[in-house]
């Protein structure tokens, strides 16, 4: 019951945060389920793989308003999103099922090295000059194939990447922001693919999983943050979203130094 619990806490925080900032509902899941599986007895093995595709299959559900929400004030270049897109699912793809290869202690390592970019980036609001327009077809193929690598080994939607991308060729912030909702939703899906295929036939994975998706946790957390999701973003435009930022990078921080810290042990 106290494992339910959790699942529901963490589902409702991390929808609310990713509401509110529009960023962070993976960077904080991710760290969560590691804590929450190891107290549940899972294979130590594990641990990172059930905690990224888990959290990326929340992400799938959970991104749908975050899209329609800046679809509906006109704010997603759906254009930017098709010619990104190739790239995006075979990065996250290649990515997903590259990590039954890679292991526990590789995972934790990238994440907690990405942690700490995004804590940085958002604390002291860091964001590329524009300096040029949109590469061709390559060069979007290729940007879309780090994002999508990248965030299948952090188990997040993308925005702390594609949204400074964006910027860097032009694009105004509320329409990077909106875009980067949008291709969210392919990497999601393609990572939860991605991580189900991959974990397929796994030794000792716990009861429930698909794959490298624990199925219990996806159900909890989904169903908390697509409640709580919505009043994030509607207080959003009420609240001090900058300090708020700020706290949350902190947050970051000390997830970061927690888990680098279990590394040592």
């Amino acid at each position: 019951m106290s494992f339910i619990v959790a699942l529901l806490a963490l589902g409702l925080v991390s929808g609310f945060i990713a509401g509110l900032l529009g960023v962070g509902g993976g960077l904080v899941m991710v760290p969560v389920l590691v804590v929450l599986f190891a107290q549940q007895g899972f294979d130590p093995a594990w641990y990172m793989h059930l905690a990224l595709g888990t959290s990326l299959a929340v992400i799938v559900l959970t991104s749908i308003s975050s899209l329609r929400a800046h679809h509906a004030h006109g704010a997603v270049r759906w254009d930017t999103v098709r010619r990104i897109a190739p790239g995006i699912v075979l990065g996250t793809l290649l990515g997903a099922l590259a990590a039954r290869y890679l292991s526990d202690f590789s995972l934790r390592l990238f994440f907690v090295a990405f942690l700490f970019y995004a804590a940085t980036q958002m604390l002291l609001e860091l964001r590329p000059r524009a300096q040029r327009d949109f590469p061709g077809w390559p060069g979007m193929t290729a940007a879309g194939t780090i994002i999508g690598l990248v965030s299948s080994w952090v188990g997040i939607g993308g925005g702390t990447l594609s949204v400074p991308f964006q910027l860097w060729c032009n694009v105004r912030l509320h329409e990077a922001i909106g875009t980067s909702a949008a291709i969210g939703f392919p990497i999601a899906v393609a990572g939860a693919i991605g991580y189900g295929f991959s974990g397929y036939g796994a030794p000792g994975l716990p009861a429930g999983s698909l794959g490298f998706v624990y199925l219990p946790a996806l159900a909890g957390i989904a169903a908390a943050s697509w409640i709580s999701a919505p009043l994030g973003a509607k207080l959003a435009h009420r609240l001090p979203v900058k300090k708020l930022k700020r706290i949350f990078a902190l947050l970051l921080y000390a997830l970061g130094v927690r888990m680098a810290l279990s590394l040592a042990s």
